[in-house]
Parts: C-alpha cells; structure tokens; sequence
C-alpha cells in the first residue's frame, strides 16, 4: 500500500468509526423501545391511567361494579350468594368483587359480628358509630334502614345519625365505647372499661365491639376507596356528613 492509500485510511478511519458507533447507538434504541412496549403491555390499564396521567384518575375506571357473572371467578360464589340474599347486587358489593379476598374477609367478620351476643339494636349502635366517624355515606344509609326494620326509637337512630350521644344510658355507654376502642387504637383506659360494664356490658361483649369496629372498618375503608354509590333501595336514607 503508497503512503496515498494509507493517508486516506488515515483520514477516513475515525469518521467510519463514528457512523459504526452510531448504527450501534440507533439500533440499541431501537431494541429499548420495543423492550419498553412489552413491559408497558405488561401493566395493568388502570395502574396506566394512575400513573401516567392518561386520563383522570375516576374510581369508576379503577374499580368496576361486577356483575356475578363479571366479577372474577374467586368472587363469583360470594356475588351469587349476595344476590340471592337481596334479590340484587349492591353496588358496593359488586365493586369490593374486584379483590374477591377482600370481599369474602368482610362478608365472614361480619357474619361472626352478627353471631355475637350483643343485641341487634347494639350491633347497628356499634356499626353507626363507626359508619358516622368515618364518613361512610353508603353504610349510615344501609345501617339507618336496618334501625328503622328494627323498630329503633327515631331519637335513637337520629342521634346516631348526626353523632351525637344517644338518649338512654346504656345506649350512649355503647356508643362512647366504641368509640373509645377507636380513639385509643383498643387501649381503652380504665375508666372506660369500667363505665361500660357498669352500663351492664361484659367483658365478652368489649371484644365483640372490637370485632363489630373491625368488620366495618374493612367495609368503610373500601366503600370510600372504590366511591361506591348509594342503591336506590336505600336512598330514603341518604347522610350526606351533617347529620339527621
């Protein structure tokens, strides 16, 4: 090879040099891309739309409100059992359907609530103070109209409604119990302890009432995460936080 020849390679080796980096460069993006829109179809829509801005993050988009027939087949048993029991499928219900574990788990603590010895007038007492607390606008109107087919007194149910201490001593040692159980995170102090036994409470019914808090708070949580709406049934009893 003349001098020539090895100056233009000389010359020409560095710019050939970078077009082969830049090939290099171009196809490794390439290959980036096509890894980033398999993972991307890998997750969910929902954790999309959340995470990426796509849209407003509506719950409705989030949460769907199954059908028995739509729901996942872990829950479809437990829907079609609800829906045998109320002749429909609660809305709630049929949005908690998305995580079946989580509808079963409320659904079996509050069924063991309903088995304990605390009257059914003190269950509801138990489940409104938690409800109002918590502002569960579905759970105040669901459990108002169990106190009404129970033949609650309406200054009872009233009271519960707007969280204000129920008329009747025994009643309101419930109510501010149960709400001492929230308060404290279950360290109850003594003298509450001791104020509701001497209302005519046991220590049996003090872990029912932790039981009752717990059920529903499950409920609660969920009903406000998902924004489950109000079914019509139980729209007679709307609560919109204020009380009455």
């Amino acid at each position: 090879m003349g001098a020539r020849g090895a100056s233009v390679i000389s010359r020409e080796g560095p710019l050939i040099a970078n077009i082969v980096n830049h090939i290099y460069y171009i196809d490794n993006f390439i290959d980036d891309i096509a890894v980033m829109r398999d993972r991307r179809a890998r997750v969910p829509r929902a954790r999309r739309i959340q995470r990426e801005g796509l849209v407003s993050t509506d719950v409705h988009a989030l949460f769907v409100t199954h059908t028995a027939e739509s729901a996942p087949v872990d829950a479809r048993p437990t829907v079609e059992g609800v829906k045998r029991k109320f002749g429909y499928v609660p809305a709630a219900v049929g949005r908690m359907a998305t995580s079946p574990q989580l509808l079963k788990g409320f659904l079996a603590a509050s069924a063991a609530f309903e088995q304990t010895t605390l009257d059914p007038v003190d269950r509801e007492i138990v489940v409104m103070t938690v409800a109002t607390r918590n502002g569960c606008h579905v759970c105040v109107a669901m459990h108002t109209a169990t106190l009404v087919r129970l033949e609650a007194p309406p200054e009872v149910v009233e009271a519960l409604r707007a969280g204000k201490p129920l008329p009747g001593a025994r009643a309101e040692a419930l109510r501010s119990f149960t709400l001492a159980v929230m308060d404290h995170r279950g360290a109850v102090g003594d003298e509450e302890v001791r104020a509701f036994l001497d209302a005519g409470y046991s220590a049996r019914n003090a872990l029912e009432v932790v039981l009752g808090v717990g059920a529903y708070t499950i409920s609660i949580f969920a009903n406000r995460l998902i924004d489950a709406p109000l079914d019509p049934p139980f729209q007679a009893f709307a609560w919109d936080g204020a009380g009455g």
